[in-house]
């Protein structure tokens, strides 16, 4: 789809009257979560662990909680909070800022839209083979080397698409963040943010235990496919079902079947997969972080507009049209930060951690570990981090494991499980609030859609756990 088209489709989309009670906007929605728990700041107790630098990282003291004086949160520092959580989510924000202002350049070769066009054109009848294909190559980059923020950059991508091959947006959008986030980042084969900080902290050698996460990544990766062809065959037969949303299919440009990629927008493809390729060498061999993969997809986005012959004008007009496309989300990921800041500025931080984790003291060992799943599949609406989750929550979760009879790799297992799971409802992390409004696809609508999908999911991450704590899942 050509950018000039593209623009008509979204003007026309603008124009469509906009259905009454079509979903609560992500903004009002975290604002009430906000404002819900300055109001909590009064009402309950503050707590504080003792805290402790180890190897650079602050870690809690599990043994040494204690309730303090009330630190309640006004109303005037509530709304200061704001500032304060943009600043803290800084580093995501400027990344989903770049990152789309790259993807703008890349789109303004018109490489892209080749690109769409020829897979629309090689599929044509057989279009639904592209959905495993393309939940297998976003799960791995989940599951393998953590990808998830970037999910803002391919849903632009993926969801056109898919409505260009006759799918919905759903459908486009599940592709990624089943891939992605349901069966990849959840599964955490080798994900440095999830499994490998949770290892780390529990003192357990890096991507121990990797059989049992493979196994259930396979579970979970065949669930999303299954799901989405199951979507995709009840739109189907009842077209009503089907949800577009910030798009109009009606204006969507029809492909040539006898399409073919230019010389120019092939070499630039290559480019564009150079880019994939040492990003996925620079995060697991060389440690790469949010600012080399920014660096890598500029370099890129330069090669690739120098190969499509932009002008510096013409590149510098793409970068900040795909920054501002950005905005709303980046927006988003800033105000969900704000949570954490209110939470910590009340003191319910440490309180909730205490709370939950003195609820799973009495239990059964098997029983504990599920309840640890559930635990920190709460937790993590409240701290929304992958990694800033398991560093927070496995200081209390491993010395707990040790006294209750639960192996520490059954309980960072749990942790990973239970916080990756929720990562498809929670409103609270921004970034899927961000992706969802990205595409004008309401947040009631998603979890409406999605709920059965998590319920399954539940109830896979809860036998395996069974399992683990059966078979003395180790090393320890």
């Amino acid at each position: 789809m050509s950018m000039a088209n593209q623009a008509k489709v979204n003007e026309s989309a603008d124009k469509m009257p906009k259905k009454k009670g079509g979903g609560v906007s992500a903004y009002v929605l975290m604002f009430f979560i906000i404002a819900a728990i300055t109001v909590l700041t009064y009402v309950i107790p503050a707590g504080k662990y003792a805290r402790f630098e180890e190897n650079g990282r602050t870690m809690i003291d599990p043994a040494k909680f204690e309730y303090v004086a009330r630190t309640p949160v006004g109303l005037l520092q509530m709304f200061n909070s704001f500032h304060q959580g943009m600043v803290n989510a800084a580093p995501i924000i400027l990344f989903v800022l770049l990152i789309g202002g790259a993807l703008g350049i890349m789109q303004a070769t018109g490489s892209i839209d080749a690109l769409i066009r020829f897979t629309a054109q090689k599929f044509g009848a057989r279009k639904k083979l592209i959905i495993p294909v393309m939940v297998l190559i976003f799960s791995l980059l989940g599951t393998l080397i953590g990808s998830a923020e970037d999910t803002l950059v391919y849903i632009t991508i993926v969801v056109p698409m898919a409505i260009a091959l006759g799918f919905d947006a759903i459908t486009g959008f599940a592709i990624v963040v089943l891939g992605m986030l349901g069966a990849g980042f959840t599964a955490g084969i080798t994900n440095p943010f999830t499994i490998g900080v949770a290892q780390s902290v529990a003192e357990l050698p890096m991507y121990s235990g990797i059989g049992l996460r493979i196994a259930i990544y396979i579970i979970f990766y065949i669930l999303s496919v299954a799901f989405i062809l199951r979507h995709v065959n009840r739109i189907e037969k009842n077209p009503e079902l089907a949800e577009y949303g910030r798009f109009n299919p009606d204006e969507s440009v029809k492909f040539d079947t006898n399409y073919k990629i230019s010389k120019r927008h092939a070499i630039s493809l290559l480019v564009f997969l150079a880019c994939f390729i040492a990003l996925i060498y620079g995060v697991i061999s060389l440690g790469w972080y949010i600012g080399e993969i920014v660096g890598i997809f500029l370099l890129g986005a330069i090669i690739m507009g120098i190969i499509g012959k932009l002008s510096g004008n013409d590149m510098t007009d793409a970068f900040i049209k795909g920054c501002a496309e950005m905005v709303p989300g980046a927006m988003i990921i800033g105000v969900a930060s704000t949570i954490l800041v209110v939470l910590t500025a009340g003191g319910l931080l440490d309180t909730i951690l205490h709370v939950t984790s003195g609820l799973l003291d009495d239990l059964p060992p098997s029983i504990t570990a599920v309840g640890m799943g559930v635990a920190n599949f709460f937790i993590h609406f409240i701290v929304p981090s992958g990694s800033g989750h398991a560093s927070l929550v496995m200081p209390i979760m491993a010395p707990l494991a040790d006294l209750v009879g639960v192996t520490r790799q059954t309980a960072a297992f749990a942790t990973v499980m239970g916080a990756g799971v929720s990562n498809l409802i929670i409103p609270t992390g921004g970034l899927l609030l961000a992706a969802l409004g990205m595409m004008g696809i309401p947040y009631s609508k998603w979890v409406k859609w999605i709920l059965p999908y998590v319920a399954i999911q539940v109830v896979v991450v809860i036998v395996f756990l069974i399992i683990a704590q059966a078979i003395n899942y180790g090393p320890f």
